[in-house]
């Protein structure tokens, strides 16, 4: 059948029944794999012949779920690594070479800010950041040698946006490829590529596991981008083992269904934190007040389940209400089942120098949660302001 729906395709799409007719699918637990001939593994390895020769470049179980994701976010091709952060550096050391320049965002994930900054520089390999927002910024930062556009969108933990299609006009007329982390969002509420993007990348870890389980990444596009991403996972090894594997495909099966009430959730508790008098600001896209708002309702079907806001009083009062929950596990990862809570500016953010902080709007009095699937007015309940 062809135009499935998206729930359709998490339920059906990427596995083949193996000639045992397991309903579920299998985890393929193996280093290597067998050949019927010397002819036959020479064939593989020199590209000849389909099929499976190590499980650092290929297994049954991660093919599976690479062929599902790749579905879902309407990408030609994916190959999935160990990590989000491990998608994130294969995609950088596979598509940009030495001597070569990248236009980041400053809004993003500070441990990325970090790898551009500590590793990526190693390479010789140039950054300049900008605002998210501003498209202007980003056309303004363009380079002759400027290869790659790196974001994400929504940012972590603000929530800002910017027009990606606004950007990927620009990334087409310069030729620089446009690589976009989906990972606060996931396919189920934003498809990137339909926008104009060339690269996705993914923190599976996060919503496509949804409960906490495990590390996973994948960077998805074009079959040419994705080859060339795969060769470098297939030379350096931050392979994705099948069991991560089968755990982040059984995710995807009930991936929409956890992001609506995600949505639903967190505009409940954003809206009663808009109510606190000790309260300064809330930042969540689901708010008429964020000042993204009106965008992000035209490029996503859903704002997510990241809400942060702003408590008077600085760190002092930030760690204050931090200590005092009972329901919140108080741990950076976000993307749960279960809430959680963290202070940006002294955990995912904390590797960032003073004016790097300022520059990403990071305050000392803002507190981070990520909402999951408890009962709403006991979440309210817990956060004692």
């Amino acid at each position: 059948m062809k135009d499935l729906q998206f729930d359709t395709k998490a339920i059906r799409e990427g596995y083949q029944t193996t000639n045992e007719q397991e309903h579920s699918e299998a985890i393929f637990l193996t280093s290597s794999f067998k050949f019927d001939s010397a002819e036959q593994a020479a064939a593989r390895f020199a590209k000849k012949e389909p099929g499976n020769i190590y499980a650092r470049f290929t297994n049954p179980t991660v093919d599976a779920f690479e062929r599902k994701l790749a579905a879902l976010e309407g990408a030609q091709a994916c190959v999935a690594t160990a990590s989000g952060m491990a998608a994130i550096f294969a995609t950088i050391m596979a598509l940009v070479k030495s001597g070569e320049h990248i236009v980041a965002s400053r809004n993003m994930f500070g441990t990325s800010i970090v790898l551009l900054n500590t590793i990526v520089s190693k390479f010789d390999i140039a950054i300049s950041y900008v605002d998210l927002s501003d498209v202007s910024q980003w056309e303004n930062a363009v380079q002759d040698n400027t290869k790659l556009f790196l974001l994400e969108t929504p940012s972590n933990p603000l929530g800002q946006v910017v027009d990606i299609t606004a950007l990927s006009k620009i990334s087409r007329v310069t030729d620089i490829l446009l690589a976009v982390d989906n990972a606060l969002l996931s396919p189920a509420l934003q498809t990137p590529i339909k926008l104009g993007v060339d690269i996705v990348i993914h923190s599976a870890t996060k919503y496509i596991d949804g409960q906490g389980r495990c590390l996973a990444g994948a960077v998805l596009g074009s079959e040419e981008i994705i080859e060339k991403v795969a060769g470098f996972t297939r030379a350096t090894g931050p392979s994705l083992s099948a069991f991560n594997a089968w755990i982040v495909l059984k995710g995807l099966d009930t991936l929409s269904l956890r992001m609506k009430a995600h949505c639903e959730n967190a505009l409940k508790v954003a809206t009663w934190l808009e109510n606190q008098p000790q309260v300064t600001k809330v930042h969540y896209l689901g708010l008429d007040s964020h000042p993204h708002h009106q965008l992000a309702k035209t490029q996503q079907s859903g704002f997510g389940g990241i809400v942060s806001f702003e408590v008077k009083g600085g760190k002092v009062a930030a760690f204050k209400l931090i200590n005092a929950t009972k329901i919140f596990s108080i741990t950076a990862n976000l993307g749960d089942t279960k809430s959680t809570i963290t202070h940006p500016a002294t955990t995912t953010h904390g590797r960032l120098s003073d004016e790097e902080k300022t520059n990403a709007n990071i305050t000392d009095g803002l507190i981070r949660l990520s909402i999951g699937l408890e009962d709403t007015d006991d979440l309210t309940a817990d956060i004692k302001i």
